[in-house]
C-alpha cells in the first residue's frame, strides 16, 4: 500500500478516534450534571467540532497531535473530585471499548472484508488502544494524572506536577530522539498487543 493511500486512510481514523475520546469526556460530564460541553456544541461526533488547528498540524507533520479538549466545569458536578475521575476515565475507556469492537469485527469478518476496510479497522483498533493507554500515563495534562491525583494527598507535590507536567511529558516524547530508546513503545506496545490478543484471539495481527 502506498504511503499516500495509507495517509488518506489513517487521517479520518485518527480524527474519529480523537473525537470519540473527547465526546466521551463531555458526555459523562453532562450525565454527572455539567452542561458545559453540551452548551458548547461539543457532544457531537463531527470531527470538525473537535479539531485543534495546532494539534492537527503537528499530527500531520510529526505524527504527535491532539484534539481540542472538551470544556468541563467541575463546579456543576454533584461530587466534583470523584466525578472528575469518572470524566477523565471516560476518554481512555471509550477508546478501549471502541478499539475492542473494531478488533472483534476483524476477528469474525476479516476473511470477507475488503483490504481497505480491513486496513481502516486495524488502524482504528491500533490507534484507539494507543490513545487509551497513552492517556492513562499519570503525567499532567493526561487523563491518567487526573485519575492518579485523586489518590494523592500531598498538595505541594500535585502543585509542582501540574506546573511542570507538560515539560515532563514533552521530555518523555523527545527522549527517544536523543538516546535511541523508545520508552513509550516499551510501555505501550505490550499493552496494545495484549489488547489485540484479548479481542482477536488467534487472528494473526500483532503490532
Amino acid at each position: 500500500m502506498s504511503s499516500l493511500l495509507s495517509f488518506l486512510l489513517l487521517l479520518p481514523v485518527i480524527l474519529l478516534v480523537l473525537t470519540i475520546h473527547e465526546v466521551a469526556h463531555g458526555y459523562v460530564a453532562y450525565k454527572l450534571g455539567d452542561p458545559t460541553a453540551k452548551m458548547a456544541g461539543r457532544l457531537t461526533l463531527n470531527p470538525l467540532s473537535h479539531i485543534d488547528p495546532l494539534g492537527l498540524i503537528l499530527l500531520l507533520m510529526v505524527h504527535i497531535g491532539w484534539a481540542k479538549p472538551v470544556p468541563v466545569n467541575p463546579y456543576y458536578l454533584r461530587n466534583p473530585e470523584k466525578d472528575m475521575v469518572l470524566v477523565a476515565l471516560a476518554g481512555p475507556l471509550s477508546n478501549f471499548i471502541t478499539g475492542g469492537i473494531a478488533a472483534i469485527l476483524i476477528r469474525f469478518l476479516y476473511p470477507v472484508l475488503p483490504n481497505i476496510l480491513l486496513t481502516m479497522l486495524l488502524y482504528f483498533a491500533f490507534i484507539s488502544f494507543i490513545l487509551c493507554f497513552f492517556n492513562l500515563i499519570p503525567i499532567p495534562p493526561l487523563d491518567g494524572w487526573r485519575i492518579a491525583s485523586y489518590f494523592i494527598k500531598d498538595r505541594d507535590f500535585k502543585f509542582k506536577m501540574e506546573r511542570s507536567g507538560m515539560w515532563l511529558l514533552i521530555a518523555v516524547l523527545l527522549i527517544p530522539s536523543f538516546i535511541g530508546i523508545d520508552i513509550l513503545g516499551i510501555i505501550l506496545r505490550p499493552l496494545v498487543n495484549i489488547s489485540f490478543r484479548i479481542f482477536l484471539g488467534k487472528v494473526p495481527f500483532v503490532f
